[in-house]
């Protein structure tokens, strides 16, 4: 019998796809490869992120039976946390904003979260500070997902593990979207330390290029670009950074469900159209596998 022992455990597997479609229409090398990352409640990979978070805080006895977990998330990674907490057990409180529309608010209550509000005027070190001082008066754990470095783990033991397993290490190039950074740190560091001249590429919005050290400002690709170097980036192993504008990302992952059928995010389209880039400019990179950490659903 081959029966998966829970529904997270299909997460944990997820497929290497060639984008040969949308190689033809480029007249690209066909071997651009999507890992699709996503899947779950959110579409993303952060359900299986979420779970996995809380796995290995409790695997290494930070994170004890029924203790309440904490985060700063108003977004896709608190909703796959509030189903997460809700399998394994944990109570779930989230500091947000005060700005964090109510409808917002109500869906994540809906889950299970309790909601602690911060003021807006403080950013996100107010809310980090709000988890902070929850942390102090429930005795519960700050998961903290920008600056936690299970969170890196988690993409060392699945993600990177996963893509070299399908590709057999027959790569040049890994491209990784940067939203918490511990995805592309726990992929180019499993990946680096086995194929040490597969490249890196991290990919951010073009209009807020806090990665590269360049201007800050408001963009259009969800899961992307927080506006800060987040603590879980590892630049040693980052070969470059690529910034693709939010229209340029958004085309992209319109053209993929067009010529591949796969419901690419914006994020996953800012992804592919960096790798689109590295390929077209660099002939010695053409074997190359592009994380795609988000989908959209469509009605």
């Amino acid at each position: 019998m081959n029966i998966c022992k829970s529904y997270y455990e299909t997460l944990y597997s997820r497929p290497v796809v060639a984008l040969s479609g949308y190689c033809a229409k480029y007249d690209l090398a066909d071997s651009l490869y999507a890992y699709l990352a996503f899947g779950g409640t959110t579409g993303s990979a952060k359900d299986a992120l979420a779970e996995g978070m809380l796995a290995l805080a409790t695997e290494k006895g930070l994170l004890q039976p029924g203790q309440t977990v904490i985060e700063c998330s108003s977004g896709s990674f608190g909703l796959a946390l509030a189903v997460a907490c809700a399998h394994s057990g944990h109570p779930l409180m989230l500091c947000m904003p005060a700005t964090v529309p109510a409808d917002r608010q109500q869906l994540l209550a809906k889950f299970g979260a309790q909601i602690v509000l911060s003021n807006y005027v403080y950013g996100r070190a107010g809310t980090v500070q709000r988890a902070e001082e929850a942390v102090r008066q429930t005795g519960g754990y700050f998961l903290n997902y920008f600056d936690n470095d299970l969170n890196a783990e988690f993409h060392r033991r699945i993600t990177g593990p996963n893509i070299a397993k399908a590709t057999g290490g027959a790569l040049d190039a890994v491209v990784v979207g940067v939203g918490s950074g511990g995805t592309i740190s726990g992929v180019g560091e499993y990946i680096k330390a086995w194929y040490p001249d597969v490249k890196i590429i991290a990919v951010e919005p073009y209009e807020s290029q806090a990665i590269g050290g360049g201007y800050v400002g408001r963009h259009s690709i969800p899961g992307l670009g927080a506006g800060f170097v987040p603590e879980n980036y590892n630049p040693h192993i980052v070969d470059a950074v690529m910034a693709v504008p939010s229209k340029t990302a958004n085309v992209t992952a319109r053209e993929v469900l067009e010529t591949d059928a796969v419901p690419a995010s914006p994020s996953a389209g800012a992804v592919l159209a960096a790798a689109h880039q590295l390929m077209a400019e660099h002939p010695e990179q053409q074997r190359v596998v592009c994380v795609f950490a988000g989908q959209v659903f469509y009605e």
